[in-house]
C-alpha cells in the first residue's frame, strides 16, 4: 500500500517533546490522517530513503539544523528530492524542508539578511495562489513563523506564492506538485511562544521586542487547513 512519507529532519525542544510530542505528531494531527497511512523516516540516523514507487506524497519537517551546514544526512536527502519532484509525487517542505527543497532544486539558502522571524505574523499571498491547489486563500494569512535562515533565491522555474515583511520567499511552487512553505502550518500559538522564549537572547540581540512578539501570538485555523488540503491532494482525506 502506498503511504505518505514524512521525512523527519529534526526534533523539537526537549520540554515541548515531553509535553506535546514532536514535529511529525503535530503534522499528522493537523492533517487528520491515520497513523497506518504514514511512514515516518528519521534521516538523521542514516536511514535510507525509500524507492519512489511506494510513496503517495512527501512532507519534509522542520529542524534546528541549518541547510548550510551541509550535513551528510541533509545532502543525501537533497539528492533524493529531485527524483520525487520529477515523478510528480506531491511534496510539502516545511521551514527547513522548504529551504532544503529549494536548495535541492538549484535555489540558494542562507542566513536571512533581515534577521530572525518569529511570531504569529502576516503572510501575503501572490496572485499565483488564486488557482493553487494548496494556497488558494484570501490575499493574506496570519501564520506561525520561526526561522533564522531563508530561501535567498528560488530555483529556476519556481513560482513565488507568498512573502512576509522579513522574507520575500515565504512559499513557492515547483512543477505543479512540490510546495515549500517557510511558515509552520503545524505550529500553534503555544509552540510559537515556546520558541520565542527559547531564542529570547538572540532576538533581543537583534533589537527585537520579545514581549511584543509573545503578546502577538495567537492561534489561527489556516495552518491545519493547509495540512488538510495537502492530505486531500495525496488522497488521504476529503480536504477543506
Amino acid at each position: 500500500m502506498e503511504k505518505l512519507l514524512i521525512v523527519k529532519t529534526g526534533a523539537t525542544l526537549p520540554f515541548l517533546l515531553r509535553r506535546r510530542g514532536d514535529f511529525q505528531d503535530w503534522i499528522l494531527s493537523g492533517m487528520g490522517v491515520r497513523a497506518n497511512d504514514v511512514m515516518v523516516l528519521d534521516v538523521r540516523g542514516g536511514s535510507r530513503l525509500p524507492e519512489y514507487g511506494g510513496i503517495r506524497g512527501v512532507v519534509i519537517t522542520g529542524s534546528h539544523a541549518s541547510v548550510t551546514e551541509h550535513s551528510d544526512w541533509s545532502e543525501r536527502t537533497a539528492g533524493w528530492l529531485p527524483g520525487a519532484v520529477e515523478r510528480g509525487i506531491p511534496l510539502l517542505g516545511i521551514c527547513y524542508g522548504h529551504q532544503l527543497l529549494a536548495y535541492a532544486l538549484g535555489g540558494e539558502v542562507g542566513d536571512n539578511p533581515s534577521g530572525r522571524e518569529f511570531g504569529t505574523l502576516e503572510v501575503d499571498l501572490t496572485e499565483a495562489t488564486r488557482k493553487d491547489e494548496l494556497l488558494s486563500f484570501p490575499r493574506s494569512l496570519r501564520m506561525q513563523v520561526c526561522h533564522s535562515q531563508a530561501v535567498l533565491r528560488l530555483p529556476d522555474g519556481a513560482t513565488r506564492l507568498a512573502s512576509s515583511r522579513l522574507d520575500p520567499n515565504q512559499a513557492f511552487l515547483l512543477d505543479e506538485r512540490a510546495w515549500g512553505v517557510q511558515f509552520h502550518p503545524e505550529f500553534d500559538a503555544e509552540i510559537t511562544r515556546a520558541y520565542i522564549q527559547h531564542y529570547r537572547q538572540e532576538l533581543v540581540a537583534e533589537g527585537q521586542d520579545v514581549d511584543r512578539l509573545l503578546a502577538g501570538c495567537h492561534d489561527t485555523a489556516w495552518g491545519h487547513t493547509i495540512l488538510q488540503r495537502f492530505a486531500a491532494i495525496v488522497g488521504l482525506s476529503s480536504g477543506v
